[in-house]
């Protein structure tokens, strides 16, 4: 019990992804499933191309990556004890040779000396600084292969920007700053990487419809019963919806297929 105290403890400051996750929660992509989905389809992976996931966290989605697609994937991941349950879980799958998990930053992408295909980000960019956008962008380009395709699905700011912004950064513990489709694309093609699609739609995060879609009933079942009894949880996570809510027309997703420069 005194575990859980100080986990919960730590909840009411850590960052909105952490506490999503510890309700249970495993798709913490704006636009959901459907949106990576659309995503992945503009990539149109052929077997053995090889892929960059930056923030790969468990290794889940880079795992299916390799399974579904039969391209060879590289996850970069700073948690070293994630990047340990992502080397095993590989493992256990029988895609070690398929599949690399390295612990790295992913603003030093500088240090992986391979180069890929495609590099596949999502719900990063949004969290970072106008600079640190532009770092990891570079970092990005630098590491694709001409005509290489970045991929990308993050937060989609429509109007209210400064209001959104300080909403955001209070119920997220972070510096949340999404930008609106043309100062994403702006963003991108400063770095190098010219937008060839884009597509926006509705932010459905917190949406229960869209968490059963997302999770399927099991798993929302077990968040739902994560929420009612811990109260830390619950507090933050309702502070997120009131947000998500009253910012319904403010914010949404957008994905991105940028492409480096042959």
């Amino acid at each position: 019990m005194t575990q859980t105290m100080t986990q919960d403890s730590d909840l009411t400051t850590a960052p909105s992804h952490v506490v999503l996750a510890a309700a249970g929660k495993t798709v913490l992509r704006p636009g959901g499933r459907v949106a990576t989905e659309q995503l992945l389809q503009w990539a149109n992976f052929q077997p053995g191309e090889t892929v960059l996931e930056l923030a790969s966290g468990l290794g889940n989605s880079a795992i299916a990556l390799a399974k579904r697609y039969g391209v060879q994937v590289v996850g970069i991941e700073k948690d070293p004890d994630r990047v340990a349950i992502a080397q095993a879980s590989a493992r256990s799958t029988g895609l070690e040779q398929q599949v690399q998990f390295i612990q790295g930053n992913i603003f030093q992408l500088e240090a992986i000396a391979a180069s890929f295909d495609y590099v596949l980000a999502e719900a990063i960019l949004t969290m970072q600084s106008p600079p640190g956008k532009a770092k990891i962008l570079t970092g990005v380009r630098d590491r694709l292969n001409p005509g290489g395709k970045f991929l990308s699905h993050e937060l989609l700011a429509r109007d209210h920007l400064d209001s959104l912004h300080q909403a955001l950064a209070e119920v997220t513990r972070v510096n949340a700053t999404p930008l609106s489709d043309q100062d994403w694309i702006t963003t991108f093609q400063q770095a190098g990487l010219t937008v060839t699609q884009y597509q926006t739609g509705t932010m459905t995060l917190l949406d229960p419809a869209q968490i059963l879609r997302d999770e399927g009933i099991i798993h929302t079942l077990q968040m739902g019963w994560n929420i009612l009894t811990r109260p830390v949880l619950r507090d933050r996570i309702l502070q997120m919806r009131r947000v998500l809510v009253q910012h319904q027309y403010d914010l949404g997703y957008i994905i991105l297929c940028g492409v480096r420069a042959a």
